[in-house]
């Protein structure tokens, strides 16, 4: 196939395939970026939080009625864990400040130094007793736990610094990324150092905003009860396959105790439903931007496919007289086809400039991440095998023109 009359005829046809070229560039460079978002969204659905999802669930609890003083929080408190750890489908149970994927809570920055002004990192901090890891389920993967006696209690408007921390191996490789951090200091927006005690192989922090994926999984565990007249939560590990049982227990454990509490179940539940808050935006965002992706490339086909039908109706007459020269259906075919791929390659090399230029701008102005050159090499391929597909049908139509068509007038 000769390339001189195909561009011959496309510049007869100037409106027409400008328009094609610039919907081939609008839809690559878009569905490139979408694609880029959706998968970086799919892939944050998954993200592990390293606690034993299957068998957890928390209970967002509050106190009702009189406020209770410190003492009085700390000893329901530990009636409370007692209650919950004796019930048959429970593994372990026990208090903390927050969890995984809560959506916010505490966190500090993180230094080597007392006097120092830059941070190294910025940590998560849960709060919790020796039955934190188990209840969790997290994997300790160097020293120890806390003991009994190295807990403490945090009341309302109380500052404490604890002697002894555990933190994530995240936590522990940015502090200290050239040895071991086990019995190294850490200080944590206060002069008085902390001991890491304890290294555990993965938390996750409880925000899964995009600004706080570059500390994802960098955590630290103080050993404190939280004696709040506002509440806390108890993190409750269940027996596998007793986790429905254990949530239908717990709270009637829990207002068997003490009737003057709330349990919040718009908080908490078990971790599947948890999940599913944390992540609804990311979620309602991939659906999204697989929609605009579909409905992007429907119109892109249905474009190539109106042009080039409409052409094929102008050109019946010269299909016809080449026909009647000895031109065979596959000569047809192979003109539209090589025609529209011409028309597919001004639009997909316009397009990566686009898809380049959006890309920037989004990392430029909304912190997102480089696009890479996977997604730009894929989206050209697509929108190739895109338009030659679409192309197919009316190209096929136009290689059934019969020659009688050329001694037809006008």
């Amino acid at each position: 196939m000769q390339i001189k009359p195909v561009l011959t005829a496309l510049r007869r046809h100037k409106a027409g395939t400008v328009l094609v070229v610039l919907q081939i560039a609008l839809t690559l460079a878009i569905v490139c970026n979408a694609m880029f978002i959706l998968h970086a969204r799919l892939s944050h659905l998954s993200e592990p939080t390293g606690v034993d999802e299957a068998n957890l669930f928390v209970i967002a609890n509050q106190w009702a009625g009189e406020q209770k003083s410190k003492q009085e929080i700390d000893a329901q408190v530990r009636a409370d864990l007692i209650a919950l750890q004796q019930l048959p489908g429970v593994l372990d149970a026990a208090p903390s400040n927050s969890y995984p994927l809560r959506g916010s809570g505490w966190d500090n920055f993180v230094g080597l130094k007392p006097d120092q002004l830059q941070p190294t990192s910025d940590a998560a901090v849960y709060l919790g007793d020796e039955h934190l890891l188990r209840a969790l389920g997290v994997k300790l993967v160097a020293g120890r736990n806390f003991r009994a006696d190295e807990i403490g209690t945090l009341g309302l408007r109380e500052e404490v610094h604890p002697a002894q921390v555990i933190v994530t191996r995240a936590l522990a490789e940015r502090l200290y990324p050239h040895g071991s951090a086990l019995g190294k200091p850490l200080y944590s927006m206060s002069a008085t150092p902390s001991t890491i005690i304890g290294i555990v192989d993965r938390l996750q922090t409880q925000s899964v905003d995009d600004w706080q994926r570059a500390y994802a999984y960098q955590s630290m565990i103080w050993p404190l009860r939280l004696d709040w007249p506002s509440g806390l939560y108890y993190i409750v590990r269940a027996r596998p396959g007793q986790l429905a049982a254990a949530m239908r227990e717990a709270p009637k454990a829990l207002l068997a105790l003490d009737s003057q509490r709330i349990i919040d179940p718009s908080d908490g539940g078990s971790f599947a439903q948890i999940r599913q808050r944390a992540y609804d935006s990311d979620r309602g965002t991939a659906i999204l931007m697989g929609i605009i992706s579909a409905v992007l490339l429907v119109i892109t086909a249905a474009g190539i496919v109106g042009l080039t039908s409409f052409w094929v109706g102008q050109r019946r007459k010269q299909i016809g007289v080449r026909r009647a020269l000895g031109a065979r259906q596959r000569d047809i075919l192979s003109y539209f086809l090589t025609e529209n791929l011409l028309i597919s390659l001004g639009g997909v090399l316009l397009g990566v400039v686009l898809a380049v230029s959006m890309n920037v701008w989004l990392v430029v102005r909304m912190g997102a991440q480089p696009m890479s050159p996977l997604y730009l090499a894929a989206g050209v391929l697509l929108l190739l095998l895109l338009g030659q597909g679409a192309v197919l049908a009316p190209a096929m139509k136009a290689s059934r023109v019969p020659p009688v068509e050329a001694t037809r007038s006008v």
